[in-house]
């Protein structure tokens, strides 16, 4: 399935947000915590299909959630600092910089596994952002953060998303013509604030518990996303079947009920049996987490 670079309104559905007034001063060190929380919570959500949890190792030989954990301690500085970098709205460089470090520190910490190298981009990049919209005394809502990445570092990233990628996740989806993790972050993450978020808050009206809302969530992620590692791990044929049984769970509202808990654990099985493993999407719900952390929303059943 090809899609349309240029423009995110193919695919995911307009969105109108509630802004919230500025209550009370922000600070970095609070956004940058929020988002190492937001991983753990990614990291604790079972069934996941394919992916890491508490449970089990998903899809993966060569990591478990104590590679994870021991990632998480190693970034916990990170994001505080690219969210200090953001509210000082430096040049993307800097930022870029400033993910390089955490990777080393990652890699160092996990014996060289890479475990989380796409919530390095993506949460820091949004990191940075709230932190351009907290200096200005304003309350980092989800319109606030996407419009701040657009406006500072949006000529940037587009200009990165029109150089070939030299990572295997980039390279297949190039290969297919689809949309990887710099294009999505070119046009300030439409899979989270389009696909997530609103999934996000419309199964918190519904009364859903926390955990029902992060697995409503990750599905209505799946659905959508052009998912690198699915792709680089099962072509196209793996992104197909991972976006038809996530559309299948949606569609039976599978997070609701107790079926819909075993169904999920069977599609999480299905996905092991293909090695299949959704990474791009567990990075995409780690930032809806975040966003939901910063809107005050509890992240615990």
């Amino acid at each position: 399935m090809r899609s349309n670079s240029n423009s995110s309104k193919s695919r995911y559905n307009e969105v109108a947000w509630p802004v919230a007034p500025s209550v009370r001063p922000w600070r970095c060190a609070e956004i940058g915590r929020a988002a190492t929380l937001a991983l753990h919570d990614e990291l604790a959500l079972a069934p996941k299909p394919g992916l890491v949890s508490f449970e089990d190792s998903g899809s993966h030989d060569d990591m478990d959630a104590h590679t994870f954990m021991r990632s998480l301690f190693a970034l916990r500085h990170y994001f505080v600092e690219i969210t200090e970098l953001g509210a000082q709205q430096v040049p993307f460089a800097q930022l870029q910089a400033c993910g390089i470090a955490a990777e080393q520190r990652m890699l160092r910490a996990t014996g060289g596994i890479n475990t989380h190298r796409g919530a390095i981009f993506m949460l820091g990049l949004l990191c940075a952002a709230a932190g351009s919209v907290v200096a200005t005394g304003a309350s980092p809502t989800p319109p606030a953060i996407r419009a701040a990445l657009q406006t500072h570092w949006g000529a940037a990233l587009a200009q990165r998303a029109r150089q070939p990628s030299t990572l295997p996740g980039g390279i297949a989806v190039q290969r297919y013509g689809l949309r990887g993790a710099m294009q999505e972050a070119a046009l300030a993450f439409p899979a989270v604030f389009e696909a997530g978020w609103p999934a996000w808050q419309h199964a918190r009206l519904r009364g859903l518990s926390p955990r029902q809302t992060q697995l409503h969530s990750f599905f209505s992620l799946l659905a959508v996303l052009d998912d690198s590692n699915l792709v680089h791990r099962g072509g196209l044929a793996g992104l197909a079947f991972a976006r038809a049984a996530a559309r299948d769970f949606l569609q039976q509202d599978g997070a609701a009920t107790a079926a819909g808990w075993r169904r999920a654990g069977a599609i999480h099985r299905s996905f092991v049996a293909r090695r299949l493993s959704p990474g791009g999407t567990a990075d995409a719900l780690s930032a809806t987490c975040w966003l939901a952390r910063l809107q005050g929303a509890p992240a615990t059943r």
